[in-house]
């Protein structure tokens, strides 16, 4: 069998790539593409393929350290569609400003916060209701690296575990996450919410399911922690691609 060249290469990777709708991890793909063509070296597969999400960023993604997956051009993914919300009721996308303007202003943990949440950047692991940027400014004589802060907002006082997980998965790309519950959760699952918080490093914040009145109260300060920066860049690319004036309002 003849020796591939790179383009060939590329173009055989994609096809095994479209054949795996679940994802395919990068040894895995250099495995079978050597496999089926020995008289390739190893080498020149790899140098091949290693960036193939960016060759392709139309046909291919890379959602996590190496694994590729077939790019199918959707924003949203099946069972994270909104939540029902009762007429009359408030809605959660009612105190995202709110919350934002109380972490820059009250809580002072951020430079610049903003809404986020439903702006359909969405992916597997989600989109933060808010995020915040604590960065240096001009009048800083000791600069520093900038820091995103999350935070994760639920109406539904009956569900305390959903909004923590999502809270502990913005950590990979945050220094910082909230989770923000209405006050009218049961005792028990403030308790455990509170005590999983404090182990787990996640800030709680609770308060008033009204619109007008929410008054935010911090109950547990989140720690920081250092982000992955893949996970950082490439949530910041996705949210480039999006929205790009809120991208330089938020890290320029």
């Amino acid at each position: 069998m003849a020796k591939l060249g790179v383009q060939q290469i590329r173009k055989l990777a994609k096809e095994i790539v479209a054949k795996n709708p679940g994802g395919i991890r990068y040894g895995q793909l250099l495995k079978q593409i050597v496999g089926a063509n020995p008289e390739t070296p190893s080498n020149t597969v790899q140098g091949s393929i290693w960036n193939l999400a960016e060759v392709f960023p139309t046909e291919v993604t890379k959602p996590s350290r190496g694994l590729f997956m077939p790019f199918d051009g959707r924003v949203t993914v099946p069972g994270e569609e909104p939540e029902p919300e009762d007429a009359g009721t408030a809605k959660e996308a009612d105190f995202y400003k709110p919350f934002a303007d109380w972490l820059k202003n009250d809580l002072d943990e951020v430079t610049v916060a903003v809404a986020l949440g439903g702006s359909g950047i969405r992916g597997k692991w989600g989109t933060p209701d808010v995020i915040g940027v604590y960065k240096p400014q001009a009048s800083n004589l000791v600069k520093f690296p900038l820091e995103i802060v999350t935070a994760e907002i639920k109406t539904n006082p009956a569900q305390p575990v959903v909004a923590f997980g999502q809270a502990i998965a913005y950590r990979l790309f945050s220094a910082k996450s909230y989770v923000v519950m209405p006050r009218t959760m049961s005792e028990e699952d403030f308790s455990r919410l509170e005590s999983m918080s404090m182990l787990f490093g996640v800030g709680l914040v609770v308060f008033e399911p009204e619109v007008t009145a929410p008054n935010f109260e911090i109950r547990v300060r989140a720690q920081r922690f250092l982000p992955d920066m893949f996970y950082v860049n490439e949530f910041a690319d996705r949210l480039r691609q999006h929205n790009a004036e809120l991208f330089e309002e938020l890290f320029r």
